[in-house]
């Protein structure tokens, strides 16, 4: 018989560590000690605190394998503690930034279980892209973290029925600054591309095209994809887009890509659908926005709603990648 560790709710509900990690991110401690300050009154004076509670906090981490106190109120970074240099580590926990969007985001979670709609317009005033809308700088961060700077570069290693001879022009829809349809262009040099996104995300794409070299092959469009799409290309991308959305949200684009491939065009869909034998999970962009990820049965039912049919679907290395064309 296989024994079981026994599960610790206690430690399964523990809500300090991670606002403890939250709050040293946001206030830079982690930074502060690498200049070299290291005592608790001068680390509360550069970070603009509480030195009493300054010095709790650091010691519920210092206790839990993050940080050390060499000697009463006098801290060093340790192996955990420098991941907290890491920009990208700052973005994703920054309660000023985007960081602070996603766990407030979690305290929604008792509405969005009973409702199935996300409370995110409830807490923040506004609904998720919207609310990024009205705030730059926090939408900046959001693209800097979903990107590259983030992520790492996305693969473009996905194959399509009858080979990439036959594309021409490839469509990214809602595809941030442009990172994945750089790497594309990049590996088909014979195609060339449209970017569709919002105004201000598409603004931030002219410097990741100019480092990729394909900026004499793009077309970027500052849109909405609930708007309609520029129309002509022989593949439209929805890569991670559709699981972002409830099913009234997703049908409307998916609507608006087949209407735009018109009856000689494909849509394919990366990263947002999944074998029907996935076990089911909870992911941030749900609480954010209600969104799902669609097993392959649930996808196909709401891509005929939306004027497609899947015309084929499977797991390739990087990616399960379901490929649908217009219904004649």
């Amino acid at each position: 018989m296989v024994e079981h560790q026994k599960v610790n709710l206690w430690e399964l509900s523990d809500l300090c560590t991670p606002w403890c990690l939250h709050v040293i991110a946001t206030l830079r401690i982690a930074n502060h000690i690498q200049s070299g300050i290291d005592q608790i009154n001068d680390l509360a004076a550069a970070a603009n605190c509480d030195p009493g509670v300054l010095h709790a906090v650091l010691g519920h981490l210092v206790g839990k394998g993050v940080f050390e106190e060499t000697a009463p109120g006098r801290f060093a970074l340790n192996e955990a503690a420098c991941d907290l240099l890491d920009p990208m580590w700052l973005l994703s926990l920054d309660l000023d930034s985007f960081g602070g969007r996603m766990a407030n985001a979690w305290s929604t979670l008792l509405s969005f279980t009973r409702t199935g709609n996300s409370a995110y317009p409830q807490l923040f005033g506004r609904p998720f892209f919207a609310d990024l809308e009205a705030h730059p700088k926090i939408a900046a961060d959001f693209d800097a973290l979903i990107g590259p700077a983030g992520h790492g570069i996305p693969s473009p290693n996905f194959e399509i029925t009858g080979g990439w001879e036959s594309v021409h022009i490839f469509a990214d829809v809602g595809g941030g600054t442009g990172a994945m349809l750089a790497e594309i262009l990049r590996a088909h040099p014979h195609i060339k591309g449209m970017l569709i996104d919002q105004p201000a995300t598409i603004a931030r794409s002219a410097e990741i095209f100019k480092s990729a070299g394909v900026s004499d092959r793009v077309a970027a469009y500052g849109q909405s994809f609930f708007d309609p799409l520029p129309s002509g290309a022989d593949i439209y991308l929805l890569r991670g887009i559709i699981n972002d959305w409830p099913d009234r949200e997703s049908e409307a684009i998916l609507r608006n890509c087949s209407i735009a491939a018109n009856s000689n065009g494909r849509v394919v869909i990366l990263k947002s659908v999944q074998p029907d034998n996935t076990p089911k999970d909870l992911r941030i962009e749900m609480v954010l926005l209600g969104g799902k990820p669609r097993t392959i049965s649930e996808f196909t039912v709401l891509a005929a709603a939306s004027g497609l049919e899947v015309a084929s679907a499977g797991q390739q290395p990087d990616y399960f990648v379901v490929e649908c064309r217009p219904i004649k």
